[in-house]
C-alpha cells in the first residue's frame, strides 16, 4: 500500500529533516520504528522511519527522517522545499550505522559478538537506538556496559525501552522531536 503525499522540508541544529504530515503517518502498521522503501521527488530511497515521540502529547502523533545529502542531491531538494513523497513499509531492514563506541564495546565479548552478528537488522536498531538515547556520555558508556552484559545472557532485544518515542536526542528533546529551527 503506498502513502503519498507532500511535505517541507525543515530544519533542526543542521540536519535537514522530512516529517510525515500525521494522516500519513497514521497508515503506518505501527507508531514505532518502522522501515519504508519509496520515492522523493522520482528518487528512491529505503529508510527507517522514526516515531516523532508524540503520541502523549496534544498533536498527533507521527515519524520523520533524515534524509541524506546523497538523496537531497539526488532530488535537487534543500530545506524550504515542499517534496512529494511516495513510500510503503517493507520487511527488508536496513542495518544500522553502527556507532563506533558500540563496535568497539562488542569487540570485547566474543559471546555479545555473536549475539550481535545472529539478532536481526531489526533488533539491531532497537539496540543502536537505546544506546544512543541519552544525553551524556557518562549514560552512554553505562548503556554499552549493559548492552553487553545483555547480550553475553542472550537477550537479543534491550528491555524497558518504548519504540514509540524519539531516541535521537540532537534533534528532540523528552523523546519527542523537536520544533523546526
Amino acid at each position: 500500500m503506498k502513502i503519498n503525499f507532500e511535505t517541507k522540508l525543515y530544519k533542526i541544529n543542521d540536519w535537514t529533516i522530512l516529517h510525515l504530515p500525521a494522516e500519513a503517518s497514521a497508515k503506518l502498521p505501527t507508531r514505532a520504528m518502522t522501515m519504508v522503501s519509496g520515492e522523493l521527488n522520482g528518487v528512491a530511497f529505503k529508510t527507517l522511519l522514526e516515531p516523532d515521540g508524540r503520541y502523549a502529547s496534544d498533536k498527533k502523533p507521527s515519524h520523520w527522517f533524515r534524509p541524506d545529502k546523497n538523496l537531497l542531491d539526488k532530488a535537487h531538494v534543500k530545506v524550504g522545499d515542499t517534496v512529494k513523497v511516495s513510500l510503503e513499509p517493507t520487511n527488508e531492514w536496513i542495518e544500522p550505522d553502527v556507532p563506533e563506541d558500540m563496535k568497539e564495546a562488542l569487540k570485547t565479548s566474543a559471546k555479545a559478538e555473536f549475539l550481535w552478528k545472529d539478532i536481526t537488522p531489526s533488533a539491531r536498531w532497537d539496540w543502536v537506538r537505546w544506546v544512543r538515547a541519552v544525553k551524556t556520555q557518562e549514560t552512554r558508556e553505562k548503556h554499552l556496559l549493559v548492552m553487553l552484559d545483555k547480550l553475553n545472557k542472550g537477550m537479543r532485544r534491550p528491555c524497558c525501552f518504548n519504540r514509540n518515542l524519539c531516541s535521537e536526542p540532537y534533534v528532540s528533546h523528552n523523546w519527542v522531536l523537536n520544533e523546526s529551527d
